[in-house]
């Protein structure tokens, strides 16, 4: 079973389509991430980064996830903001090995939370400190620090330490939007 077949329990009931938009600059863990996501028998056996970006539907016992992977390479960043409107959570994910370029996820990090689209919508925002199994690894804390996280006031957000390529972490990110069920569904 799939880690979104069981929060598709969680949110069933509710909704029968969730839409999760998946940010983070390129070489993050975008697409390993949402493989995970997926159900066991969907899942691909080698990942390749994203060029553009990728659609992945997939259904679980009561749900139909559409899930949007987008490139975090600067030319499609652009593309974002096409996506953010009919959103019910973001995964927004940060390579905390990547210390030079933690002001760039910054920089982008704001463009999204300053949109149009993005502004006064209560999404939930789940990030992923991605690639704690390197050494130069910062903590989640710090990742939090660095992008000054504790500054969102007016959106649930979340952040959790995880290893993509081993699934650690994805489900404490599932726990919490469990928590915060209504405010992916209410929107």
């Amino acid at each position: 079973m799939g880690l979104l077949d069981k929060l598709s329990g969680w949110l069933g009931l509710k909704k029968k389509e969730v839409n999760v938009l998946c940010l983070g600059l390129d070489n993050s863990g975008k697409t390993t991430i949402i493989n995970q996501l997926k159900p066991a028998n969907t899942q691909a056996q080698e990942i390749v980064p994203t060029i553009g970006f990728n659609i992945e539907k997939f259904k679980s016992s009561s749900l139909s996830f559409t899930v949007f992977d987008m490139s975090g390479q600067s030319r499609y960043r652009s593309l974002w903001e096409h996506y953010y409107r009919e959103s019910h959570a973001v995964i927004f994910v940060i390579d905390s090995s990547d210390k030079l370029r933690m002001v760039v996820a910054k920089e982008e990090l704001d463009t999204f939370l300053n949109h149009d689209d993005v502004l006064n919508k209560k999404i939930p925002i789940l990030f992923f400190a991605n690639k704690m199994d390197l050494r130069d690894a910062q903590s989640s804390v710090k990742v939090s620090q660095m992008l000054c996280l504790e500054r969102i006031k007016d959106k649930p957000w979340h952040i959790c330490a995880s290893n993509a390529n081993k699934g650690e972490g994805l489900q404490e990110g599932l726990d919490w939007l469990q928590g915060n069920e209504s405010d992916c569904v209410s929107l």
